[in-house]
């Protein structure tokens, strides 16, 4: 069949537009950039990597954005953002430091400064006054310490405590940290810990203390650490991750080995007491846990259950009850071991997993008037070898919602 050249032209603009159309019904208009922590290979000494994602602000779908970064060391595991979203904190674990990138407005990492830690590296936190950077270290000794930062740029130490029990009579029991929270108003710090010499599953034990814990400590001039009034707070058995409402009010802690969520009530002191009806129950294994800017809902991933259980939180109280989505369940499914969650910073309607055993990230759109959860398109999405850590911030040309109780 031939075709006169008019014929030809047409077809081609035809076939153009077709084109055209798939690929602006493929685009999506970016609202976060969700960073993800893994490892460029599967084997146990492989450099960590920074995965980029963009998050598409209709359906909360997500693509590989801006090209994969090296994280700075081997085993990345924690990661913070600065409260201006412009620096990244990077705890890599095989390599004992923390590495700061900077965050260019189109999603981009750039490496800057590294600081090597006294012990192994766990978790770490940013004030956001973007004043002091809080990386907890350890065990052989456990600590935490208090770097000065200027202009996202880490300085040196200008404080260190170490995680002991002996004010409550267990002066030599091993504290393993597990993680950092630093509350908005930048007044005060907690670490999560639990004991070694009390809580040893498949080792022996040779204390009676009780093995879960908080430590608080409150922030002073010069960026100094004075452990809080009535501190250690009992935390269960092994607590492994905490997160504080953005309005200082309540710190909740996810208990790993009693499957439950332990919340505490601030008090001016910066003292914790204990959510009177607490502790409230989530999945088997609770790991990471997360609140939306709005201090509405809570979300905690269930490593063993590969679930994430939501919760709504009462403004008077800080009571979580669980959120029921419209399947008329309690609990989401995500790919398998689910060891971080976060919430997008935009607008607070997505919220993701990274998905250790899966290799993988999962997407959920935040149901804004209960909480409730549904799976974003093409999810799960894969990622590198054995993502740990996730963190988020707003695109560049997107005004963050401020968003309050």
């Amino acid at each position: 069949m031939k075709f006169n050249k008019l014929s030809q032209l047409f077809l081609v603009s035809a076939i153009g537009l077709s084109v055209a159309a798939l690929l602006t019904s493929c685009a999506i208009n970016t609202i976060d950039y969700v960073f993800v922590a893994d490892s460029a290979g599967s084997g146990s000494g492989s450099a960590g990597q920074i995965q980029t994602y963009d998050s598409d602000s209709g359906t909360g779908a997500l693509r590989i954005g801006q090209p994969t970064v090296p994280s700075g060391g081997n085993n990345p595991v924690s990661m913070a953002v600065s409260g201006d979203y412009s620096n990244l904190y990077v705890v890599n674990q095989g390599s004992n430091n923390v590495v700061h990138f900077a965050v260019a407005g189109n999603g981009v990492l750039t490496q800057k400064d590294v600081v090597t830690t006294s012990a192994t590296p766990v978790a770490v936190a940013v004030n956001t006054a973007e004043t002091y950077l809080y990386v907890v270290s350890g065990p052989g000794p456990s600590v935490l310490t208090t770097y000065a930062l200027s202009s996202g740029t880490i300085g040196s130490a200008v404080d260190q405590v170490t995680l002991s029990l002996a004010g409550v009579g267990y002066p030599d029991d091993t504290i393993v940290p597990t993680g950092v929270n630093v509350l908005t108003n930048n007044n005060a710090v907690y670490v999560t810990a639990y004991d070694q010499s009390a809580y040893n599953p498949g080792g022996t034990t040779t204390s009676s203390a009780n093995p879960g814990w908080v430590f608080g400590y409150t922030v002073g001039t010069g960026g100094a650490l004075t452990a809080t009034a009535n501190g250690p707070y009992k935390a269960g058995v092994k607590p492994v991750a905490l997160v504080s409402d953005p309005t200082n009010r309540f710190v909740y802690v996810t208990d790993f080995a009693s499957n439950e969520l332990i919340g505490y009530t601030i008090q001016d002191s910066d003292d914790l007491v204990f959510l009177i009806n607490g502790p409230f129950k989530t999945g088997n294994e609770p790991d990471a846990i997360t609140i939306d800017p709005r201090g509405l809902y809570l979300y905690v991933s269930n490593g063993l259950d590969s679930t994430v259980s939501g919760f709504v939180i009462s403004l008077a109280t800080g009571t979580p009850s669980a959120a029921v989505s419209a399947t008329g369940t309690q609990t989401n499914p995500t790919d398998t071991t689910p060891v971080a969650i976060v919430v997008d910073p935009s607008i607070g309607r997505f919220v993701y997993t990274a998905n250790h055993e899966g290799n993988d990230l999962s997407g959920f759109v935040l149901n804004p008037n209960t909480g409730a959860l549904t799976g974003t398109q093409s999810a799960p999405y894969p990622s590198g070898s054995q993502p740990t850590a996730l963190a988020a911030v707003p695109h560049g040309n997107h005004a963050v919602q401020v968003v309050s109780p």
